[in-house]
Protein backbone atom coordinates (compact mmCIF):
# COMPACT_ATOMS: atom_id res chain seq x y z
CA UNK A 1 0.00 0.00 0.00
CA UNK A 2 2.81 2.38 0.87
CA UNK A 3 4.56 1.69 -2.44
CA UNK A 4 1.33 2.28 -4.33
CA UNK A 5 0.81 5.59 -2.51
CA UNK A 6 4.34 6.78 -3.37
CA UNK A 7 3.81 5.85 -7.02
CA UNK A 8 0.50 7.69 -7.06
CA UNK A 9 2.16 10.81 -5.66
CA UNK A 10 4.86 10.59 -8.31
CA UNK A 11 2.23 10.00 -11.02
CA UNK A 12 0.20 12.99 -9.78
CA UNK A 13 3.27 15.23 -10.14
CA UNK A 14 3.50 14.06 -13.77
CA UNK A 15 -0.14 14.57 -14.80
CA UNK A 16 -0.47 17.86 -12.94
CA UNK A 17 1.44 19.55 -15.79
CA UNK A 18 -1.12 18.49 -18.42
CA UNK A 19 -3.29 21.31 -19.76
CA UNK A 20 -6.49 19.31 -19.17
CA UNK A 21 -5.79 18.44 -15.51
CA UNK A 22 -7.29 21.41 -13.64
CA UNK A 23 -10.11 22.01 -16.19
CA UNK A 24 -11.18 18.36 -15.77
CA UNK A 25 -10.98 18.59 -11.99
CA UNK A 26 -13.00 21.80 -11.82
CA UNK A 27 -15.54 20.54 -14.39
CA UNK A 28 -16.13 17.47 -12.22
CA UNK A 29 -16.68 19.78 -9.25
CA UNK A 30 -19.16 21.95 -11.20
CA UNK A 31 -21.08 18.89 -12.38
CA UNK A 32 -21.46 17.49 -8.86
CA UNK A 33 -22.18 20.87 -7.29
CA UNK A 34 -25.13 21.31 -9.67
CA UNK A 35 -26.72 18.07 -8.42
CA UNK A 36 -26.00 19.06 -4.83
CA UNK A 37 -27.81 22.37 -5.32
CA UNK A 38 -30.78 20.66 -7.01
CA UNK A 39 -30.99 18.27 -4.07
CA UNK A 40 -30.97 21.17 -1.62
CA UNK A 41 -33.61 23.00 -3.69
CA UNK A 42 -35.93 20.02 -3.29
CA UNK A 43 -35.47 20.41 0.46
CA UNK A 44 -36.77 24.00 0.17
CA UNK A 45 -33.52 25.91 0.63
CA UNK A 46 -34.77 28.82 -1.53
CA UNK A 47 -38.02 29.41 0.40
CA UNK A 48 -36.28 31.05 3.35
CA UNK A 49 -34.36 33.46 1.11
CA UNK A 50 -37.53 34.29 -0.91
CA UNK A 51 -39.30 35.31 2.26
CA UNK A 52 -36.42 37.39 3.69
CA UNK A 53 -34.61 38.85 0.62
CA UNK A 54 -36.89 38.37 -2.41
CA UNK A 55 -34.98 41.02 -4.40
CA UNK A 56 -32.07 38.60 -4.93
CA UNK A 57 -34.11 35.89 -6.63
CA UNK A 58 -35.70 35.63 -10.06
CA UNK A 59 -39.46 35.22 -9.73
CA UNK A 60 -40.35 34.30 -13.32
CA UNK A 61 -39.43 31.04 -15.05
CA UNK A 62 -39.10 32.55 -18.53
CA UNK A 63 -36.81 35.29 -17.21
CA UNK A 64 -34.67 32.69 -15.45
CA UNK A 65 -34.38 30.62 -18.64
CA UNK A 66 -33.36 33.68 -20.64
CA UNK A 67 -30.72 34.74 -18.11
CA UNK A 68 -29.16 31.30 -17.71
CA UNK A 69 -29.19 30.68 -21.48
CA UNK A 70 -27.45 34.03 -22.09
CA UNK A 71 -24.86 33.20 -19.42
CA UNK A 72 -24.13 29.80 -20.97
CA UNK A 73 -23.77 31.26 -24.48
CA UNK A 74 -21.49 34.04 -23.29
CA UNK A 75 -19.33 31.68 -21.26
CA UNK A 76 -18.87 29.31 -24.20
CA UNK A 77 -17.76 32.26 -26.36
CA UNK A 78 -15.30 33.40 -23.65
CA UNK A 79 -13.90 29.90 -23.23
CA UNK A 80 -13.34 29.51 -26.98
CA UNK A 81 -11.63 32.89 -27.14
CA UNK A 82 -9.46 32.10 -24.10
CA UNK A 83 -8.44 28.75 -25.56
CA UNK A 84 -7.57 30.49 -28.86
CA UNK A 85 -5.38 32.94 -26.93
CA UNK A 86 -3.54 30.07 -25.25
CA UNK A 87 -2.88 28.47 -28.65
CA UNK A 88 -1.64 31.82 -29.99
CA UNK A 89 0.69 32.17 -27.00
CA UNK A 90 2.12 28.71 -27.57
CA UNK A 91 2.55 29.35 -31.30
CA UNK A 92 4.39 32.63 -30.79
CA UNK A 93 6.60 31.23 -28.04
CA UNK A 94 7.52 28.28 -30.26
CA UNK A 95 8.34 30.39 -33.33
CA UNK A 96 10.02 33.35 -31.59
CA UNK A 97 11.88 31.67 -28.74
CA UNK A 98 12.01 27.88 -28.51
CA UNK A 99 9.62 24.91 -28.83
CA UNK A 100 11.16 23.59 -25.62
CA UNK A 101 9.29 26.31 -23.71
CA UNK A 102 5.90 24.82 -24.53
CA UNK A 103 5.64 22.25 -21.69
CA UNK A 104 6.29 24.98 -19.13
CA UNK A 105 3.72 27.34 -20.67
CA UNK A 106 1.13 24.56 -20.97
CA UNK A 107 1.59 23.67 -17.31
CA UNK A 108 0.84 27.27 -16.21
CA UNK A 109 -1.73 26.69 -13.46
CA UNK A 110 -3.32 30.12 -13.90
CA UNK A 111 -4.42 29.38 -17.47
CA UNK A 112 -5.59 25.90 -16.51
CA UNK A 113 -7.62 27.09 -13.52
CA UNK A 114 -9.32 29.89 -15.48
CA UNK A 115 -10.34 27.48 -18.24
CA UNK A 116 -11.54 25.12 -15.51
CA UNK A 117 -13.68 27.86 -13.92
CA UNK A 118 -15.34 28.49 -17.29
CA UNK A 119 -16.03 24.80 -17.83
CA UNK A 120 -17.32 24.23 -14.28
CA UNK A 121 -19.70 27.20 -14.53
CA UNK A 122 -21.00 26.08 -17.96
CA UNK A 123 -21.73 22.55 -16.73
CA UNK A 124 -23.32 23.86 -13.53
CA UNK A 125 -25.55 26.28 -15.45
CA UNK A 126 -26.62 23.66 -18.00
CA UNK A 127 -27.87 21.27 -15.34
CA UNK A 128 -29.57 24.07 -13.41
CA UNK A 129 -31.27 25.05 -16.67
CA UNK A 130 -32.91 21.61 -16.84
CA UNK A 131 -34.58 22.20 -13.47
CA UNK A 132 -36.27 25.47 -14.46
CA UNK A 133 -39.97 25.28 -15.39
CA UNK A 134 -41.04 28.24 -17.57
CA UNK A 135 -44.55 28.29 -16.15
CA UNK A 136 -43.54 27.75 -12.55
CA UNK A 137 -44.06 30.38 -9.86
CA UNK A 138 -41.30 31.79 -7.71
CA UNK A 139 -41.64 29.01 -5.14
CA UNK A 140 -41.11 26.32 -7.79
CA UNK A 141 -37.91 27.87 -9.18
CA UNK A 142 -34.45 26.83 -7.87
CA UNK A 143 -33.84 30.41 -6.76
CA UNK A 144 -30.51 30.06 -4.95
CA UNK A 145 -29.12 27.77 -7.69
CA UNK A 146 -30.03 30.39 -10.32
CA UNK A 147 -28.48 33.15 -8.20
CA UNK A 148 -25.27 31.15 -7.85
CA UNK A 149 -25.17 30.62 -11.61
CA UNK A 150 -25.30 34.38 -12.13
CA UNK A 151 -22.61 34.96 -9.48
CA UNK A 152 -20.37 32.31 -11.05
CA UNK A 153 -20.82 34.01 -14.44
CA UNK A 154 -19.68 37.32 -12.93
CA UNK A 155 -16.65 35.52 -11.44
CA UNK A 156 -15.88 34.14 -14.93
CA UNK A 157 -15.98 37.66 -16.41
CA UNK A 158 -13.50 38.84 -13.78
CA UNK A 159 -11.33 35.79 -14.45
CA UNK A 160 -11.47 36.57 -18.18
CA UNK A 161 -10.14 40.10 -17.58
CA UNK A 162 -7.34 38.71 -15.44
CA UNK A 163 -6.66 36.07 -18.10
CA UNK A 164 -6.15 38.73 -20.79
CA UNK A 165 -3.72 40.58 -18.52
CA UNK A 166 -1.84 37.44 -17.55
CA UNK A 167 -1.47 36.09 -21.08
CA UNK A 168 -0.22 39.45 -22.36
CA UNK A 169 2.49 39.26 -19.70
CA UNK A 170 3.31 35.61 -20.35
CA UNK A 171 4.42 36.20 -23.95
CA UNK A 172 7.06 38.78 -22.97
CA UNK A 173 10.55 37.29 -23.09
CA UNK A 174 11.65 38.94 -19.83
CA UNK A 175 8.79 37.27 -17.97
CA UNK A 176 9.49 33.94 -19.67
CA UNK A 177 13.14 34.12 -18.60
CA UNK A 178 12.13 35.18 -15.10
CA UNK A 179 9.74 32.23 -14.71
CA UNK A 180 12.35 29.77 -15.99
CA UNK A 181 14.91 31.20 -13.58
CA UNK A 182 12.58 31.10 -10.56
CA UNK A 183 11.62 27.45 -11.16
CA UNK A 184 15.24 26.36 -11.70
CA UNK A 185 16.50 28.37 -8.73
CA UNK A 186 13.94 26.77 -6.45
CA UNK A 187 14.87 23.29 -7.63
CA UNK A 188 18.64 23.83 -7.27
CA UNK A 189 18.31 25.41 -3.82
CA UNK A 190 16.18 22.49 -2.70
CA UNK A 191 18.90 20.06 -3.81
CA UNK A 192 21.63 22.16 -2.16
CA UNK A 193 19.71 22.29 1.13
CA UNK A 194 19.24 18.51 1.01
CA UNK A 195 23.00 18.06 0.52
CA UNK A 196 23.81 20.36 3.43
CA UNK A 197 21.40 18.49 5.70
CA UNK A 198 23.26 15.25 4.97
CA UNK A 199 26.63 16.78 5.77
CA UNK A 200 29.72 15.28 4.18
CA UNK A 201 29.03 13.15 1.11
CA UNK A 202 29.42 9.43 1.97
CA UNK A 203 31.40 7.11 -0.23
CA UNK A 204 29.40 4.82 -2.50
CA UNK A 205 30.57 1.38 -3.52
CA UNK A 206 32.04 0.74 -6.95
CA UNK A 207 29.15 -0.47 -9.11
CA UNK A 208 31.11 -1.78 -12.09
CA UNK A 209 30.48 -5.46 -11.29
CA UNK A 210 26.87 -5.07 -10.14
CA UNK A 211 23.89 -6.71 -11.88
CA UNK A 212 22.49 -4.56 -14.68
CA UNK A 213 18.81 -4.32 -15.66
CA UNK A 214 17.25 -2.74 -18.74
CA UNK A 215 14.24 -0.47 -19.04
CA UNK A 216 11.13 -1.71 -20.86
CA UNK A 217 9.69 1.54 -22.18
CA UNK A 218 10.88 4.77 -23.74
CA UNK A 219 10.32 8.43 -22.92
CA UNK A 220 11.82 11.31 -20.99
CA UNK A 221 13.00 10.15 -17.57
CA UNK A 222 11.04 12.69 -15.55
CA UNK A 223 10.81 11.46 -11.98
CA UNK A 224 11.27 8.49 -9.68
CA UNK A 225 9.47 7.27 -6.53
CA UNK A 226 12.58 7.40 -4.36
CA UNK A 227 10.91 6.35 -1.10
CA UNK A 228 9.98 2.98 -2.62
CA UNK A 229 13.59 2.39 -3.72
CA UNK A 230 14.89 3.24 -0.27
CA UNK A 231 12.39 0.83 1.31
CA UNK A 232 13.50 -1.90 -1.11
CA UNK A 233 17.16 -1.34 -0.23
CA UNK A 234 16.47 -1.45 3.50
CA UNK A 235 14.27 -4.55 3.39
CA UNK A 236 16.62 -6.52 1.14
CA UNK A 237 19.97 -5.14 2.31
CA UNK A 238 20.59 -3.97 -1.25
CA UNK A 239 22.10 -0.95 -3.03
CA UNK A 240 20.92 0.60 -6.33
CA UNK A 241 22.60 2.75 -8.95
CA UNK A 242 20.18 4.65 -11.24
CA UNK A 243 21.92 5.02 -14.61
CA UNK A 244 19.87 7.48 -16.76
CA UNK A 245 20.32 11.17 -16.04
CA UNK A 246 17.01 12.80 -15.19
CA UNK A 247 15.60 14.67 -18.17
CA UNK A 248 17.22 12.63 -20.94
CA UNK A 249 15.23 10.58 -23.43
CA UNK A 250 15.55 6.92 -22.42
CA UNK A 251 15.25 4.37 -25.22
CA UNK A 252 13.62 1.01 -24.80
CA UNK A 253 15.84 -1.85 -23.63
CA UNK A 254 18.86 0.20 -22.54
CA UNK A 255 20.39 -0.18 -19.04
CA UNK A 256 18.22 1.54 -16.43
CA UNK A 257 19.75 0.61 -13.09
CA UNK A 258 22.31 -1.59 -11.37
CA UNK A 259 21.68 -3.68 -8.29
CA UNK A 260 24.22 -4.99 -5.82
CA UNK A 261 22.10 -8.10 -5.29
CA UNK A 262 20.75 -10.22 -8.09
CA UNK A 263 17.02 -9.61 -8.49
CA UNK A 264 14.18 -11.82 -9.57
CA UNK A 265 12.08 -10.74 -12.55
CA UNK A 266 9.31 -9.66 -10.20
CA UNK A 267 11.67 -7.56 -8.05
CA UNK A 268 13.19 -5.91 -11.14
CA UNK A 269 9.71 -5.07 -12.44
CA UNK A 270 8.78 -3.57 -9.06
CA UNK A 271 11.80 -1.26 -9.28
CA UNK A 272 11.05 -0.33 -12.91
CA UNK A 273 7.50 0.61 -11.87
CA UNK A 274 8.96 3.47 -9.81
CA UNK A 275 10.38 5.18 -12.93
CA UNK A 276 8.10 7.88 -14.38
CA UNK A 277 8.41 8.67 -18.07
CA UNK A 278 6.71 11.32 -20.17
CA UNK A 279 6.92 12.88 -23.62
CA UNK A 280 7.48 16.32 -22.12
CA UNK A 281 9.95 17.91 -19.72
CA UNK A 282 9.47 20.17 -16.72
CA UNK A 283 11.99 22.41 -14.94
CA UNK A 284 10.36 21.58 -11.59
CA UNK A 285 11.60 18.00 -12.02
CA UNK A 286 14.89 18.70 -13.81
CA UNK A 287 16.78 21.96 -13.32
CA UNK A 288 19.14 21.17 -16.24
CA UNK A 289 16.23 21.83 -18.58
CA UNK A 290 16.36 25.52 -17.59
CA UNK A 291 19.91 25.73 -18.96
CA UNK A 292 18.74 24.14 -22.22
CA UNK A 293 15.79 26.49 -22.56
CA UNK A 294 17.79 29.65 -21.86
CA UNK A 295 20.52 28.46 -24.22
CA UNK A 296 17.99 27.90 -26.99
CA UNK A 297 16.53 31.37 -26.40
CA UNK A 298 20.03 32.84 -26.81
CA UNK A 299 20.68 30.80 -29.96
CA UNK A 300 17.29 31.73 -31.46
CA UNK A 301 17.81 35.41 -30.63
CA UNK A 302 21.20 35.40 -32.41
CA UNK A 303 19.98 33.53 -35.48
CA UNK A 304 19.99 35.57 -38.74
CA UNK A 305 16.19 35.50 -38.97
CA UNK A 306 15.69 37.23 -35.58
CA UNK A 307 19.03 38.95 -34.81
CA UNK A 308 18.18 40.20 -31.31
CA UNK A 309 21.41 40.62 -29.27
CA UNK A 310 19.49 42.43 -26.48
CA UNK A 311 17.48 39.29 -25.67
CA UNK A 312 20.67 37.22 -25.77
CA UNK A 313 22.38 39.56 -23.30
CA UNK A 314 19.41 39.40 -20.90
CA UNK A 315 19.33 35.61 -21.13
CA UNK A 316 23.07 35.42 -20.34
CA UNK A 317 22.42 37.35 -17.11
CA UNK A 318 19.95 34.67 -15.98
CA UNK A 319 22.29 31.94 -17.17
CA UNK A 320 25.12 33.45 -15.11
CA UNK A 321 23.10 33.36 -11.91
CA UNK A 322 21.95 29.80 -12.53
CA UNK A 323 25.53 28.64 -13.10
CA UNK A 324 26.58 30.41 -9.88
CA UNK A 325 23.89 28.44 -8.02
CA UNK A 326 24.85 25.19 -9.74
CA UNK A 327 28.47 25.63 -8.61
CA UNK A 328 27.29 25.33 -5.01
CA UNK A 329 25.88 21.87 -5.71
CA UNK A 330 27.90 18.66 -5.70
CA UNK A 331 28.32 16.72 -8.92
CA UNK A 332 27.27 13.43 -7.33
CA UNK A 333 23.85 12.62 -5.86
CA UNK A 334 23.77 9.88 -3.23
CA UNK A 335 20.54 9.18 -1.32
CA UNK A 336 21.03 8.03 2.24
CA UNK A 337 18.80 6.79 5.04
CA UNK A 338 20.03 6.83 8.62
CA UNK A 339 23.43 7.94 7.25
CA UNK A 340 23.68 4.78 5.11
CA UNK A 341 24.15 5.36 1.34
CA UNK A 342 21.51 3.30 -0.45
CA UNK A 343 20.89 4.80 -3.90
CA UNK A 344 23.22 6.58 -6.30
CA UNK A 345 21.81 8.80 -9.05
CA UNK A 346 23.72 9.76 -12.17
CA UNK A 347 23.55 13.53 -12.64
CA UNK A 348 25.03 15.87 -15.21
CA UNK A 349 28.23 17.38 -13.79
CA UNK A 350 29.16 21.04 -14.12
CA UNK A 351 31.86 20.42 -16.73
CA UNK A 352 29.46 18.63 -19.08
CA UNK A 353 26.66 21.14 -18.44
CA UNK A 354 28.89 24.14 -19.11
CA UNK A 355 30.34 22.53 -22.23
CA UNK A 356 26.93 21.68 -23.70
CA UNK A 357 25.65 25.21 -23.08
CA UNK A 358 28.75 26.93 -24.46
CA UNK A 359 29.02 24.62 -27.48
CA UNK A 360 25.66 25.89 -28.74
CA UNK A 361 26.26 29.52 -27.82
CA UNK A 362 29.74 29.63 -29.40
CA UNK A 363 28.33 28.43 -32.73
CA UNK A 364 25.92 31.36 -33.10
CA UNK A 365 27.45 34.11 -30.94
CA UNK A 366 31.22 33.93 -31.51
CA UNK A 367 31.13 36.70 -34.13
CA UNK A 368 29.24 39.21 -31.93
CA UNK A 369 31.68 41.14 -29.75
CA UNK A 370 29.02 42.37 -27.29
CA UNK A 371 27.73 38.86 -26.58
CA UNK A 372 31.25 37.40 -26.33
CA UNK A 373 32.23 40.14 -23.91
CA UNK A 374 29.16 39.35 -21.81
CA UNK A 375 30.16 35.67 -21.73
CA UNK A 376 33.64 36.56 -20.48
CA UNK A 377 32.06 38.65 -17.72
CA UNK A 378 29.98 35.58 -16.86
CA UNK A 379 33.12 33.44 -16.57
CA UNK A 380 34.79 36.12 -14.46
CA UNK A 381 31.82 36.17 -12.08
CA UNK A 382 31.74 32.37 -11.83
CA UNK A 383 35.42 32.22 -10.85
CA UNK A 384 34.76 34.11 -7.62
CA UNK A 385 31.82 31.94 -6.53
CA UNK A 386 32.11 29.61 -3.49
CA UNK A 387 32.13 25.98 -4.55
CA UNK A 388 32.68 22.52 -3.00
CA UNK A 389 34.91 21.51 -5.94
CA UNK A 390 38.42 22.88 -6.41
CA UNK A 391 38.60 21.88 -10.07
CA UNK A 392 35.73 24.19 -11.11
CA UNK A 393 38.21 27.02 -11.77
CA UNK A 394 40.01 24.87 -14.31
CA UNK A 395 36.71 23.98 -16.02
CA UNK A 396 35.79 27.68 -16.33
CA UNK A 397 39.24 28.58 -17.66
CA UNK A 398 38.99 25.86 -20.30
CA UNK A 399 35.62 27.09 -21.59
CA UNK A 400 36.74 30.72 -21.55
CA UNK A 401 39.83 29.96 -23.64
CA UNK A 402 37.79 27.83 -26.04
CA UNK A 403 35.44 30.78 -26.54
CA UNK A 404 38.45 33.06 -27.12
CA UNK A 405 39.82 30.69 -29.74
CA UNK A 406 36.54 30.54 -31.68
CA UNK A 407 35.99 34.31 -31.43
CA UNK A 408 39.46 35.10 -32.71
CA UNK A 409 38.66 33.15 -35.86
CA UNK A 410 35.23 34.81 -36.34
CA UNK A 411 36.06 38.45 -35.44
CA UNK A 412 38.30 40.32 -37.89
CA UNK A 413 38.55 43.73 -36.23
CA UNK A 414 41.96 44.03 -34.53
CA UNK A 415 40.69 46.34 -31.81
CA UNK A 416 37.96 43.84 -30.87
CA UNK A 417 40.49 41.02 -30.81
CA UNK A 418 42.83 43.03 -28.58
CA UNK A 419 39.93 43.69 -26.19
CA UNK A 420 39.08 39.98 -26.06
CA UNK A 421 42.71 39.05 -25.36
CA UNK A 422 42.70 41.50 -22.47
CA UNK A 423 39.52 39.96 -21.06
CA UNK A 424 40.97 36.46 -21.41
CA UNK A 425 44.25 37.20 -19.59
CA UNK A 426 42.91 36.19 -16.17
CA UNK A 427 41.81 32.79 -17.53
CA UNK A 428 45.26 31.81 -18.86
CA UNK A 429 46.93 31.28 -15.50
Amino acid sequence: MKQLFNRLISFFNTIESKIAFYPTLLAFFGFNFAFLMLFLEKKGISRTLIEKIPQLLVEDGDTALTIISACIGGLISMMVFSFSMVMLLLSQASSNFSPRLLPGLISDKVHQIILGIYLATILYSIFILFAIEPSGDKYDLPGIAILLSIIFTIVCICAFIFFIHNISQSIQINNILENIFILAKGRILKLIDAEHDKGELPDFEDTEDWYEYNIKESGYFQNIAMNNLLDHCEENDNRLHILPVKGIFVLNNIPAFKSKNELTDEEADDIRANFNFSRGELIADNYALAFKQITEIIVKAMSPGINDPGTALNAIDYLTELFALRMRKRDETIITKDETPLVKLNTIDLEELLYQVMASIRTYCKQDITVVQKLFLMFEYLKIQPTPHKDYDEIINKEALTLLEDSQRAIVNERDIAHLNKLAEKFKS
